[in-house]
């Protein structure tokens, strides 16, 4: 009769015990303290932005834009003509010329300097095909950056996704130890009436100490998470990691996705797809370009020059014209004797050389006249005729070097045409398998909904049992374990299947919801 008066008295204080344990969890569990409250808040979309903006992976692939758009304007530049323009100076130290046969002359050192404005243009099959096959080019970099944003999308919402999968398996492991919490009361209580041994309140506090450890490990997933998601992001964590909160909730509704569609959509909108086929498009432009070879080539060009030669003494020339016009003179005072003794008239040899009346030396504009014209350097050019070429060649044989190019242009073009052919079979493959497990991992959430419902019933079960003196606290603490694990996988199932519509979504190649 006394035990039962016990057992009653437990089932009368208890709801009063339970509602105190809630009110005084947070004292009593010295070993895990509440989480604290968040001083940030990050939703999807702003990780999303945050992603795009700052992931050393996506910025590496937005550099191939630039290089790919110079090359569109690069093949149409090729049409034009290229103009290039030059200068020079030289020097050429004095000593002796020689000119063969025994003759030499000496030198004086000199400057030079010159200019040349050059056009050219060469017009082949190539040059005209060049456009479109950038293009082409240009076209597949911007489908691998689309890629790059799409699988950027995928990476960080599934991060995001374990994220949120982590904080809520930390609330399961909080919940269980309010339970350990609760059952070790019981215990106690139970102790303290007699209706329980030393042994079960042992076992209550083992598993109570158990399961803060596991709250501390579910804590550090949690803050693990958080960290790999600012990695992805590219960012780093702007407080400390616990006070940063996720805020984007994710309802589970019954899928509604159609396979063919899907299909159909992935074939028009995925990003590497897309890519492989506009190369596709490129190698074959490329085998038109290696045809273009065996077409006539069209070169045409111009140019305009000038140059200065100045020497650096003007002695040197004045001394070689004084002597050209000694001897100039010598020959005109022979000629003017003939002339005498036949009795012509004679001239002035000494003033049509441009001497002196005694022959020593030259006159003196024509000494400055000889200064004037050396005073060329670096400017004073001498310009040169304007020329010009046109040219059309065809080569007739190159060593077989234009079918050797033209048959690994077409190799390319095929090999080109299977790769994108076996991306299609993968991409249909992987959408098909992504669907599967859509459906898969949504019966799943049925599954674990029913497992933890029975659980939880089991726990009750247990309780009144311990609590009426017919149950064990070791099926307490099993019941519970039990609790625990099928609310852990129901977590997983959630989350799971919202990680299987971002997988389906980055095999399709663009969001769906």
């Amino acid at each position: 009769m006394n035990r039962w008066f016990r057992s009653l008295a437990l089932l009368v204080l208890w709801p009063a015990l339970a509602a105190a344990q809630d009110t005084t969890a947070a004292s009593r569990d010295t070993t895990t303290p509440p989480a604290p409250a968040p001083a940030v808040t990050l939703s999807l979309q702003e990780a999303l932005d945050q992603a795009r903006a700052n992931s050393p992976t996506y910025r590496q692939t937005l550099n191939d834009a630039g290089p790919a758009r110079w090359g569109v304007r690069n093949a149409y530049a090729s049409l034009l003509p290229s103009v290039s323009v030059g200068s020079d100076l030289g020097y050429t130290g004095s000593g002796q010329s020689n000119f063969g046969g025994g003759f030499v002359r000496p030198t004086s050192a000199f400057v030079t300097s010159g200019y040349d404005l050059s056009l050219q243009w060469q017009l082949d099959g190539r040059t005209l095909t060049a456009p479109a096959q950038q293009k082409a080019i240009q076209h597949a970099t911007d489908e691998d950056i689309s890629g790059a944003g799409s699988a950027l999308r995928a990476d960080i919402t599934t991060q995001y996704l374990t994220t949120l999968q982590a904080t809520a398996q930390v609330a399961v492991a909080r919940q269980q130890v309010a339970r350990n919490i609760d059952f070790l009361t019981l215990a106690k209580a139970r102790y303290q009436v007699g209706q329980a041994t030393l042994l079960d309140v042992r076992q209550a506090e083992v598993t109570k100490g158990q399961s803060d450890v596991a709250l501390l490990r579910a804590v550090q997933a949690e803050n693990e998470a958080k960290l790999d998601l600012l990695r992805r992001m590219g960012v780093e964590p702007p407080v400390e990691v616990d006070r940063i909160a996720l805020t984007d909730s994710f309802p589970v509704t019954p899928p509604t996705f159609k396979l063919d569609s899907l299909l159909g959509l992935a074939d028009e909108q995925n990003p590497g797809l897309r890519s492989l086929r506009a190369r596709q498009s490129a190698a074959s432009l490329a085998v038109r370009s290696a045809k273009s070879e065996f077409l006539p080539t069209l070169q045409a060009q111009a140019g305009w020059s000038g140059f200065t030669q100045q020497f650096t003494n003007d002695r040197f020339l004045i001394d070689q014209t004084l002597s050209d016009a000694q001897a100039q003179a010598a020959g005109c005072n022979s000629n003017n004797e003939v002339r005498s003794a036949v009795g012509l008239p004679t001239s002035d040899c000494f003033g049509q050389a441009g001497l002196n009346p005694t022959g020593t030396a030259l006159q003196d504009p024509v000494v400055q006249q000889i200064r004037s014209s050396n005073d060329v350097f670096p400017f004073n050019y001498t310009t040169q005729p304007f020329s010009a070429t046109l040219r059309i060649s065809l080569p007739i044989f190159t060593g077989f070097g234009r079918s050797l190019r033209l048959s690994q242009a077409r190799a390319q073009e095929q090999d080109a045409d299977e790769e994108a052919r076996a991306r299609r079979l993968q991409v249909r493959s992987d959408v098909h398998a992504r669907w599967l497990a859509l459906q898969t991992a949504y019966r799943a959430i049925g599954v674990q909904v029913a497992n933890r419902e029975a659980a939880r019933d089991q726990l009750r079960l247990a309780q009144d049992r311990y609590r009426l003196g017919a149950g064990t606290s070791l099926e307490v603490s099993d019941a519970q374990n039990a609790v625990q694990q099928a609310e852990g996988d129901y977590v997983n199932a959630i989350y799971d299947y919202h990680k299987a519509i971002a997988a389906l979504e980055a095999a399709v190649g663009r969001p769906l919801r």
